[in-house]
Order: C-alpha cells, then structure tokens, then sequence
C-alpha cells in the first residue's frame, strides 16, 4: 500500500490492551487513566482478521505493543497465531518486568525480537518515573530475552534534562558487553504534562557528546539492527551491541513513516500525533464473510490516504485519547 506522498506502508502496530503495571510520569498521570470497557477491547480472533487482511494488503511488520501487553491473559497464543501468518518480522514493546517468566515461551511461539523501554538503571530512580516498577525486574527481562534467543534485543531510553541524562553513558556501556542495541529516543510532549514542566527534550547531538565525554571510546557509524524503526545507529569499538538515536522532534522522520497503528478498541490511526481514526471494530462485529474482508480492506486504504505528509504534535489539553490508549 502507498500513501498520498508515495510511502510504501507495510508496518502495522497493534496494541492489546490499554492496561499496564506501571505509571511512567511521561505516559500516564499517578491515578492511571480511565480503561476501555472489556466488551470494547478486540478479541484475538478479531485482531488475527484485521491481520490476515493486512497482509494480503502488504503488511509485512507486525509489533505487539500497549499499554503493557503481557498483562493480558493469552498473549502467547496470540503470537502463535500471527506467527503462523508468515509475516516478514513480528515483535514487541514491552516494558520488561513482566517478561523473564514469558520470554522462551514467546520466542517458542514465534516472536521474532523485542523492545523494552528503560529510562534508568538506578532502582530509585527507576521507581520513580515508573511509580510503581523495580528495575531488577526489568532487566531480569532483558536478560531472559536474550537467553531466549530473541534477537535484536533493543532497550528505548527516552532522555530528558534532568531526569537520566546523566545516565547515558552506563547506558551506553551495557552494549559493550551485552548484544543490546540501546536507542536514545528524543522525548515528545504528548503524555501528562503535570509535573513535566521542568523537563525538557534533549537532542541526539547532546546525548552523544555526553556519551563521548565520559567514555573514552569513540562512537562509530554503522548498520542498524534488523527491525523497521528509524534510529541512526552507531557502536563503540569491539562492543557486541550497538547505540542508537531517534530524533523525534529535532530531526522528524515523517518522509519515511511507514506505520499504521491499530488500538486495543479496534482504530486504525494513520499518524500517532493525529487524532484521525478508522473504525474496524464495527467492521468485525456486524459484518460477515466476503462483506467483511471488503470492509477491512476499505478501511485500510482510507487510513492510508488519510495519512499526512508531516505530523503535528498535540496541544496536550486537546488530545483525544493518551498513549497508552494509542499503542507505543
């Protein structure tokens, strides 16, 4: 499928539910958010149509994301059933503190790879954004992800001034000796703004110059990890992972978007900071047989087209729904 502006489109993100364990400060506010009913969430059987349509439409990427997917129940039955679709590439965003008791069971089932978010390695620290999480499980996450074989294994760290800047150097470090590829990610403004006032977005530029001011090796050019993300990567010499950028606000990437993103309550949106949607939850719950197949594919031309060429981020006092709510 091609854009209005010519982008080829064949990475889907479904998110399975609007729920998580944690309470990142840049996601949700303390209290959490309100949750979609139950009878409103997709049910598996209808995520596997929505997908075994899309890739007779050129689908060929598949991400599992949420709110925190591996808190719905099921979940590796899900994968098995994507997996069995042969699709190019199918992972996952988790936030890894659920995922050492999941990890080779997700990998048997036929998951390809998987993302967790770390935004610190210090357990005080770590609770503190999360409210809620321990950072040894989290990276008793990562560990079994890579006992598992699930390959690449890449950490998002989204970096903000005053928060864990002062962190990416040991960030950085973990690759050297650990097949983790860490991706600094630019922060974007689109969550909770209470309690965000001080914070602020740190270019990619000033997180390498403060890797390169506290280790004495230098940064290298070089391949990205497989995967369909848009992160400049670099290593530092003999390390087994590599170190990525992505540059969300200071260097968007619109012109080479490629994404559709499918809500836990059955939404196609076109862009993340677009409210714009497409309804396939009515679609599969009153339509049948060829009518429906119709529908799903009607659909997704419409959010194809509805695609813009560049994305504008949000007035957060006008934004419809939060990012749990979208899928990361």
């Amino acid at each position: 499928m091609k854009d209005g502006f010519g982008r080829e489109i064949n990475y889907l993100r479904v998110s399975v539910t609007d729920r998580c364990n944690l309470r990142c400060v840049y996601c949700m506010p303390p209290e959490g958010v309100s949750l979609l009913d139950h009878d409103d969430i997709l049910r598996y059987e209808e995520i596997l149509a929505v997908l075994a349509v899309a890739k007779k439409l050129g689908i060929s990427h598949v991400r599992i994301t949420g709110g925190e997917p591996l808190v719905r129940k099921g979940l590796v039955e899900l994968v098995r059933g994507i997996a069995k679709m042969g699709f190019q590439d199918v992972s996952m965003t988790t936030n890894g503190t659920l995922l050492a008791d999941h990890a080779e069971l997700l990998k048997q089932a036929g998951l390809k790879r998987v993302n967790v978010s770390l935004d610190s390695l210090r357990p005080d620290r770590f609770s503190s954004i999360t409210r809620t999480g321990r950072v040894e499980d989290a990276l008793a996450g990562i560990q079994a992800a890579i006992r598992s074989g699930l390959r690449p294994v890449k950490v998002n760290v989204v970096v903000m001034a005053g928060w864990n800047l002062d962190e990416v150097a040991d960030m950085a470090r973990l690759t050297l000796n650990l097949p983790l590829h860490v991706r600094f990610i630019e922060y974007m403004p689109i969550g909770p703004s209470e309690g965000m006032e001080e914070l602020s977005a740190v270019p990619p530029g000033a997180v390498m110059a403060e890797i390169s001011r506290k280790l004495s090796e230098k940064l290298e050019l070089c391949a990205a990890p497989p995967g369909a993300g848009p992160a400049e990567t670099w290593k530092l010499p003999g390390a087994k992972g590599t170190i990525g950028f992505i540059s969300a606000l200071s260097k968007p990437f619109c012109h080479s978007c490629n994404r559709l993103r499918l809500t836990a309550d059955g939404k196609l949106r076109p862009c993340l900071a677009s409210d714009i949607e497409v309804d396939l939850r009515e679609v599969l719950r009153n339509s049948k047989g060829d009518s429906k197949v119709r529908k799903i594919e009607e659909a997704f031309r419409r959010a194809v087209l509805s695609k813009p060429r560049v994305r504008q981020l949000w007035n957060r006092e006008s934004q419809a729904r939060p990012m749990c709510q979208i899928g990361g």
